[in-house]
């Protein structure tokens, strides 16, 4: 499992997982399998999550994409 922590103070912003757009997304693909490969893992299967802090609230998104 990979997981992405976006924080914001306030929502002015919106939420903070917004911000893991589909290029953010395809960046961290490349770099978990690149991980991995460097790594010596092979056959795993891969989640990405995403934890989004907004203040004091955290909210997990699992299997986020």
């Amino acid at each position: 499992m990979f997981a992405e922590v976006k924080t914001r103070a306030t929502d002015a912003f919106g939420d903070p997982s917004s911000a893991v757009g589909h290029t953010k997304q395809a960046r961290l693909r490349r770099l978990a399998v690149a991980w991995l490969s460097e790594s010596g893992v092979h056959g795993v299967d891969l989640r990405f999550d995403v934890v989004s802090v907004l203040g004091v609230r955290v909210r997990v998104i699992e299997a986020a994409f």
